[in-house]
């Protein structure tokens, strides 16, 4: 407090030097014990707020610089004696803190009391020299700011100026504000004028369109009249006119809907001409129609003509139904007629050039050859096993004649050339289906339909040149017995319904399947037939008995390889089990004939002879793996294994006996049974050393007299060598046990490797 007192007092004094007029001031007057205390009438007109923590001075605008000096000069001191103050507070601290004895250790941790201590003055002397030095800092500072008065003076002037300067640059500011923010809301007015404006200029668009097109649509180019009435349909001209014509017959129905007054300004002069364009279309297509009657014609060439006027048709369609409807009478009821008046002479002359000679009845795989002797009887075929072969009728089926051009009968005639039935048939067929395919694209394209519509429409013109056919057909396949001509055929079509398929024509697929409705049950009765033909043979009819391949098993071996080679393709099971079923009956045919000859050799003579013959001939056609291969391969086997034990026991018999007793006898270790067949074993070993050459060399010349296949008996007396060996070796194992080693004539053994080499001698030689 004392400190606070001492600082307000160097303040009036101060007052008192700088201005004379100040009257002593009363310190008792001032308020000491409180944080603020004012100075009042320093100037009549300036008023100083001091405060102790914040001093702060207010100077009003009309001050005289003198005023202002003395404010300014007041707030000067006033802040250092603030700061004085603060300092002086400090110390009072100090002294203050060196009483309490609880806090003596702490004071004399301080810098200024261990600075005191250290030099050793007093504290009270040390106080007054303190306030000495305040007091004449205090006036050196006054005198300082004395001393620029002046240009604290100017200071103010300029702090004055700079303020009028800011108050003007306020007003100007706030100016561009006011002027921006009404510039603000003009750019929002004229924003939202620009979207009603945006709008407007889109319904309009949108107006201009919609009425643009209206007007083109109602407007009648005299263009297009002058077209409808005086061109040929025929020009390009003429048809781009008519696609405009439609367009307004139908922009018209939609307006008259409306009930758009508009529409009844053109709605005469378009009817007139739709007429004109109908009338003159209508002559045009029926023109064309009249043309595919004349003889001669090539229809095709205005089928193509009409489809690239197709458009004429869908016109009338849509706006004359009954003359398209009258358009589509006509065009069914000529192709229908031309249709059928083509097929019917093509198909009669067809058969004219076939085969003079068929098969018949009696022409089946078990009935013999000279079963027709009498005398009203007509001449047999000329060799009755062509029936049962395929030869080069199997071509047929092969893409490039299947899909080749079809016959001219005339051209045959003139060249006296035959052909089977099959021949006749896929010609036929072919035409069927390559006219089929193009008049139902054509029927698709012009006449627009498609699906059931489509296939009606196409049954309408085709439909009676196909019963045609299926009647013909089926009085021709209940008197035909050529089984082979009917898997050719059934083939044909299983092959032309393919291609029909892949060409996505279904117009034929009834008809196809009508046709092997025909003809499978008729390829299955013959088949059947022959079955019953070969059951009910009677070998003891059949002529004189011969080893060599039956004529019978011949036709079998010809006509099975021929049905398995077709049916490779398009695999029957109902064909399987009738061949199945035939090769069982074939099979017993074979056994009954060979049970005709007396000796057993010349029984397997006939039966090796059969089953190669049949074997080869099915394996020209039919594939390695196929079950009638494979049925014939183990019946040959075994037989030939059979005929080789056949053929070796005559000449070395005895040898073979005693092998074969000899080896049962070691196998139950009772060989000592034979030790006293030392006679019988000499008798084996020299007979066998003088006779095997000229016994080899008889058994090869009689094998190859026996068998007509070369190849056959040379594998035969190849098999008959080898199993000789094998038995001479067992003959020599059989001597070298301990049993008959002390025989003598086992030195007169002929050497094995020596026999071998004296027996490829005998091979036989291609």
């Amino acid at each position: 407090m004392m400190m606070k007192q001492l600082f307000v007092c160097d303040s009036v004094c101060f007052l008192q030097k700088t201005e004379g007029e100040i009257s002593n001031l009363n310190l008792g007057e001032l308020d000491l014990t409180t944080d603020e205390f004012i100075l009042d009438e320093v100037d009549s007109k300036a008023t100083l707020i001091f405060t102790m923590s914040h001093p702060v001075i207010r100077i009003q605008r009309d001050t005289d610089e003198w005023s202002c000096l003395v404010g300014l000069t007041a707030s000067v001191l006033i802040f250092l004696n603030h700061t004085v103050y603060l300092r002086l507070e400090q110390m009072q601290h100090f002294c203050s803190s060196v009483s309490p004895a609880v806090h003596i250790q702490a004071n004399l941790e301080d810098d200024l009391v261990k600075e005191a201590l250290k030099t050793g003055v007093d504290l009270r002397q040390y106080s007054k020299q303190v306030e000495a030095e305040l007091q004449r800092i205090e006036q050196a500072s006054i005198k300082d700011y004395i001393k620029e008065s002046q240009n604290i003076a100017l200071l103010h002037n300029q702090i004055t100026a700079c303020d009028s300067i800011l108050e003007r640059m306020e007003g100007m500011l706030s100016g561009f504000q006011s002027d921006l923010s009404s510039i603000s809301s003009e750019i929002q007015t004229l924003q939202q004028q620009s979207v009603s404006m945006n709008v407007r200029l889109k319904n309009r668009q949108a107006v201009r369109s919609h009425l643009s097109q209206l007007v083109d649509e109602l407007v009648v180019p005299g263009a297009m009249i002058s077209t409808i009435l005086d061109s040929p349909v025929t020009e390009q001209e003429f048809l781009e006119q008519l696609h405009e014509l439609n367009n307004k017959i139908n922009f018209a129905k939609e307006l008259s809907f409306r009930e758009t007054l508009a529409c009844s300004d053109i709605q005469d002069i378009v009817d007139r001409l739709k007429l004109k364009a109908v009338s003159k279309i209508r002559e045009f297509i029926l023109q064309k129609i009249y043309s595919f009657r004349k003889p001669m014609t090539n229809y095709q060439i205005p089928q193509n003509t009409l489809l690239k006027y197709r458009f004429f048709y869908q016109f009338l369609l849509a706006n004359e139904r009954t003359v398209a409807k009258e358009i589509r009478d006509e065009y069914v009821d000529t192709m229908s007629k031309i249709y059928y008046s083509y097929f019917k002479s093509y198909s009669g002359r067809l058969l004219k050039v076939q085969y003079e000679e068929v098969a018949d009845k009696d022409d089946l795989m078990g009935v013999e050859d000279t079963a027709k002797k009498g005398f009203f009887s007509k001449p047999s075929l000329k060799s009755r096993n062509t029936i049962f072969t395929l030869g080069q009728r199997g071509a047929i089926l092969s893409p490039a004649e299947l899909e080749g051009p079809i016959l001219v009968p005339h051209t045959a005639q003139r060249g006296d050339s035959r052909y089977p039935y099959e021949t006749l048939f896929r010609s036929q067929h072919y035409a069927l289906l390559d006219n089929g395919c193009r008049e139902y694209l054509f029927l698709s394209d012009f006449f627009m339909v498609a699906g059931n519509s489509a296939l009606d429409l196409f049954n309408s013109i085709m439909g009676k040149t196909l019963s045609m056919f299926l009647k013909s057909m089926s009085t021709y396949v209940s008197d035909c017995y050529d089984s082979i001509a009917i898997f050719l055929c059934i083939h044909i079509i299983l092959r032309f319904r393919a291609i029909t398929a892949k060409r996505n024509i279904p117009a034929l697929d009834k008809y196809w399947e009508a046709v092997l409705e025909l003809l499978w049950p008729r390829f299955e009765l013959i088949l059947e037939m022959n079955i019953h033909s070969i059951r009910n043979t009677d070998p003891q009819k059949l002529g004189v008995l011969d080893t060599r391949p039956h004529y019978i098993t011949r036709r079998y071996a010809e006509f099975s390889s021929a049905i398995v080679s077709i049916n490779q393709t398009f695999p029957n099971e109902r064909t399987n089990a009738l061949l199945g079923q035939l090769q069982v009956e074939v099979e017993n045919f074979v056994l009954k004939m060979a049970a005709e000859f007396p000796s057993r050799r010349d029984q397997l003579i006939f039966l090796i002879n059969n089953y190669d013959m049949m074997l080869g001939v099915l394996m020209e056609r039919a594939a390695d793996d196929s079950k009638e291969v494979e049925g014939f391969q183990q019946l040959l086997l075994a037989r030939t294994q059979e005929f080789i034990e056949e053929i070796l026991s005559p000449p070395f018999g005895g040898m073979i006996a005693f092998v074969k007793e000899a080896e049962a006898l070691m196998e139950k270790g009772q060989l000592d049974r034979l030790k006293n067949e030392e006679a019988r074993i000499t008798q084996l070993v020299r007979g066998f050393s003088s006779t095997w050459k000229q016994s080899v060399e008889s058994m090869s010349q009689d094998v190859m007299r026996s068998f007509t296949n070369f190849k056959n008996g040379t594998s035969i007396i190849q098999g008959a060598l080898t199993q000789l060996i094998q038995y001479y070796h067992g003959f020599h194992k059989i001597l070298n046990q301990p049993t008959f080693r002390s025989l003598a004539v086992r030195s007169e053994l002929i050497n094995l490797h020596h026999l071998m080499v004296e027996v490829k001698k005998h091979k036989p030689n291609f």
